[in-house]
């Protein structure tokens, strides 16, 4: 698996001390920034991961800023992209289960490398269930996307 990975400078430390995680797991990791914790904007980050994975070459994205919630606000504003915040186990892999989620975003402020890991396993881990109601929940979060770009396109 290949995971495009992204910090603002709220989240670098996070991100570092997840690193040797990912290569335990054998998971192929590109960095897309930031590289210190000097200051920088999560929205261009989250842009840059977010356009990995939607480009094909990556699987999945994670995200660390300070909450996790400016990054979700951010990579869930990119098409085709469906992102969440999870800080709990359960929430990390029923967001891949049932709504197929391809960003999970993390709080450094909020939980510590411990957890982080350990969301980190739970989300790589899980698969998108194809069960009916799943894909079909799924296609109208594409439909609701499409709406709201046609809107924009009106300039409604």
């Amino acid at each position: 698996m290949k995971i495009a990975l992204g910090s603002d400078h709220c989240g670098y430390e996070l991100k570092v001390a997840l690193k040797p995680l990912f290569a335990k797991l054998g998971v192929e990791v590109t960095d897309f920034g930031c590289h210190s914790v000097e200051p920088v904007d999560f929205p261009d980050v989250a842009r840059t991961v977010c356009n990995a994975v939607r480009g094909g070459e990556f699987q999945r994205g994670i995200m660390v800023c300070g909450t996790g919630v400016g990054a979700a606000i951010a990579a869930n504003k990119i098409p085709g992209i469906r992102a969440s915040v999870c800080h709990d186990i359960h929430s990390a892999h029923q967001c891949v289960e049932h709504d197929d989620v391809n960003i999970m975003c993390l709080g450094a402020q909020i939980i510590g490398p411990w957890l982080a890991e350990d969301l980190v396993r739970s989300f790589l881990q899980a698969e998108f269930r194809t069960d009916e109601h799943f894909r079909r929940r799924v296609n109208k979060l594409h439909i609701l996307e499409l709406e709201g770009a046609r809107e924009l396109m009106n300039g409604k």
